[in-house]
């Protein structure tokens, strides 16, 4: 049984301790690093390029929940399947979409991920297993156990890896989702990066019950919350419930308690959130705190190269979706 963790009292966890990197080799620590550091310069040049009219539509971005997409896809395999969020740029990222492909997307080109027609909120590709994104709050849910049903009837050891928010918990697409899994025994793994917010609205009043623990346990689904701002604790929570999927076990929920850095979308200040609120999570950044740690192991040549090829390939992915052509009956 694990430690009682309330989303309402996660100010007074120790969430901002010093990483422990002992758990795992220095090359995957380092490519956790490589892969939340790129994630977090897509998000900020997508913001600008949002910004200058580059990008059509809207933008939900993902900034500081890096280390819950990076340390659940560590765990599964490239054939494994995965279902994205709304906020999934950081999700197909990690899945292994290439920045390149996912730009294009963004900027509506022929040369994107979903041949520019899905935009922001559905990207993915089915070449690495990344369903597209279904922008319907929750609607994955039940998606991913059908996933995992199919992956169970190939009669192989293919796990679902199914990605949300802790909004999609109060949708009713979720109850039958869960029920499913848990009463088939399928092999999917539910991540919730729960951000504390369903848009403008804190967790304590979108249900009864907070605790997203408790409510998972309620379908008889193993349920294990950590500090969804360290990517070794995500990855290592992750492993554990893979390989139970993998096993055979049934599914798994794995809650990551995190926080996006901006508002719900590109239009929105966030003024609704507490400014200490803010201040707190802000130093619990996980892309720093990882940095933090792998200065302290004595890889800081290795995380600077990180930090500049994430910076040469988001050039290189700008560039290649603004001279990419328009998707087919898109207008300029």
């Amino acid at each position: 049984m694990q430690a009682d963790v309330s989303p309402a009292a996660e100010l007074d966890r120790d969430l901002d301790a010093p990483l422990d990197l002992s758990s795992i080799a220095p090359a995957l620590a380092m490519s956790l690093y490589a892969r939340m550091r790129l994630i977090r310069e897509f998000e900020q040049r997508v913001n600008k390029l949002f910004l200058q009219g580059k990008i059509p539509g809207t933008i939900h971005l993902s900034h500081g929940q890096e280390a819950c997409a990076v340390g659940a896809s560590a765990a599964i395999r490239t054939t494994d399947w995965a279902t994205f969020t709304h906020r999934g740029h950081g999700q197909a990222l990690a899945k292994g979409i290439s920045a390149r492909a996912l730009m294009a997307e963004l900027f509506a080109r022929e040369t994107g991920c979903c041949r520019g027609m899905g935009g922001s909120l559905h990207v993915g590709d089915m070449k690495v297993c990344g369903l597209p994104a279904i922008s319907i709050v929750g609607a994955s849910i039940p998606i991913a156990a059908g996933l995992a049903y199919a992956a169970r009837a190939e009669e192989g050891d293919r796990i679902a890896l199914c990605f949300t928010g802790d909004g999609a918990l109060t949708e009713g697409d979720s109850h039958e989702g869960y029920n499913l899994a848990a009463l088939w025994h399928l092999p999917v793994v539910y991540v919730c990066e729960n951000n504390l917010y369903s848009i403008s609205t804190r967790v304590e009043r979108q249900a009864a019950v907070p605790s997203v623990a408790t409510r998972m346990e309620a379908y008889g689904i193993p349920v294990e919350t950590v500090d969804g701002n360290d990517v070794t604790a995500v990855y290592a929570a992750a492993t554990r419930a893979v390989a139970a999927a993998r096993a055979g076990d049934g599914p798994r929920f794995v809650e990551c308690l995190t926080y996006r850095q901006g508002g719900h979308k590109r239009d929105d200040p966030a003024t609704y959130r507490p400014r200490v609120e803010v201040e707190m999570w802000l130093a619990r950044d996980p892309v720093v705190r990882m940095r933090r740690a792998l200065d302290a192991a004595g890889l800081t040549a290795d995380a600077d190269a990180a930090d500049a090829s994430a910076v040469v390939a988001i050039d290189d992915a700008a560039a290649f979706a603004d001279a990419s052509p328009l998707a087919s009956g898109v207008i300029e």
